[in-house]
């Protein structure tokens, strides 16, 4: 699915997937959207998005991003405008260099807190880990793809259809 393909045949791949248990989250994830047509399609990557970090059930690091340095920071999702990303996501996807021209702004919306948690949750018909953040009406439900990856699906009331992402343990 890297290559791209419908949010139909995303979510057919999501649903044939095993659920995953709290404590198979926990750690480093590397993270890369899976292009399904979605607004935020490839915009994370150009802002320097590297993944998620779990540390337990009350601790979850939902936006970890680097600099153009390399340097790793936390993104507080709270301080980003959710309609605003959406609106944005499409010219960051045409134009990357305005996404690696943006990234100094998310410096200032840093934290050094998680700003999310996990629990099991029911999302299209299974209870799996999910993780809930704790300043915006958005979910991520995840499903098993083998014990190193996930598929990720970020459910908010608009668009209809989920962002999908993957998740890569960092070993």
């Amino acid at each position: 699915m890297s290559r791209g393909t419908t949010a139909a045949e995303a979510l057919a791949f999501f649903d044939s997937l095993p659920p995953v248990r709290l404590d198979e989250v926990i750690g480093d994830w590397h993270g890369a959207d899976v292009p399904t047509g979605h607004r935020l399609d490839g915009a994370l990557g150009p802002l320097g998005w590297q993944g998620k970090r779990f540390e337990g059930a009350e601790a979850a690091r939902p936006l970890i991003f680097r600099t153009a340095a390399g340097k790793e920071f936390e993104v507080n999702p709270g301080l980003v405008p959710l309609r605003l990303a959406l609106r944005i996501g499409p010219l960051v996807h045409k134009h990357p260099g305005a996404g690696r021209a943006a990234r100094p702004l998310l410096q200032l919306t840093r934290t050094g807190r998680p700003r999310a948690r996990l629990r099991m949750m029911e999302y299209r018909g299974v209870v799996s880990a999910t993780m809930i953040y704790d300043a915006l009406p958005v979910n991520d439900a995840f499903r098993k793809v083998d014990a190193n990856t996930l598929l990720g699906a970020m459910d908010m009331r608009r668009p209809a259809a989920p962002f999908m992402f993957s998740l890569h343990r960092t070993l």
